[in-house]
C-alpha cells in the first residue's frame, strides 16, 4: 500500500516561519522602545519646564517687590528686598543650579546649561527692570532623551 501525501512541515517552511515571527518581534520590540523613549523624552521635558518656571515665579516676585537693584552682572543679580534686605540670585553653572541667597532654586534633576540676567536702571517715570533667560535640562537625560528647555522673562521693578 502506497501512503498518501506526507502531512508535516518541511524543514524551509518551518525556517521561514521562525525568520517571519523573529523580524515581527525585532520590529515590534524597536517600535516599542522608541515609543517608551519618547514618553521619558516628554515627561522630563515636562519635570525641567516645571523646575524652570518655579525658579522664574519666586524670581519674579522677589524683583517685583524689591527695592532696588545694587548690581547685575550676566550671571548673577543682587538687590535690596522690599524690607531693604540684601539678597541675590546666583546662576552657578558649573554646579548647573540657580541659587537664591542661599537657597537652591533649582532641583539636583535638573542642571541650568545657561542663565543670563540683564537689566534696565530706572530713570524717573520708568521702572527698572530684569530680563532672565534660563535653559536647563534633564540632569540624567544622555542621548536621545536630552532636550535643552529654555524660557524667559523680563521683570519690571515697583517704583517706591
Amino acid at each position: 500500500m502506497r501512503k498518501g501525501n506526507n502531512r508535516g512541515f518541511s524543514m524551509i517552511e518551518i525556517l521561514v516561519v521562525i525568520l517571519v515571527f523573529a523580524t515581527l518581534a525585532v520590529l515590534s520590540t524597536e517600535s516599542l522602545l522608541l515609543s517608551l523613549r519618547g514618553s521619558k523624552r516628554s515627561e522630563a521635558s515636562v519635570d525641567v519646564r516645571e523646575n524652570l518656571n518655579y525658579a522664574l515665579s519666586i524670581m519674579e516676585r522677589q524683583l517685583h517687590n524689591a527695592e532696588s537693584i545694587t548690581s547685575c552682572t550676566p550671571n548673577s543679580i543682587y538687590y535690596k528686598d522690599e524690607n531693604s534686605l540684601d539678597a541675590n540670585f546666583i546662576c552657578d553653572l558649573v554646579g548647573g543650579s540657580i541659587a537664591w541667597s542661599s537657597a537652591q532654586l533649582t532641583s539636583s534633576e535638573v542642571r541650568v546649561t545657561s542663565c543670563s540676567f540683564s537689566c534696565s536702571l530706572g530713570v524717573p517715570g520708568v521702572p527698572a527692570s530684569v530680563n532672565i533667560s534660563i535653559s536647563g535640562q534633564d540632569a540624567d537625560a544622555t542621548g536621545f532623551e536630552q532636550q535643552q528647555v529654555t524660557t524667559n522673562t523680563q521683570i519690571m521693578l515697583r517704583t517706591y
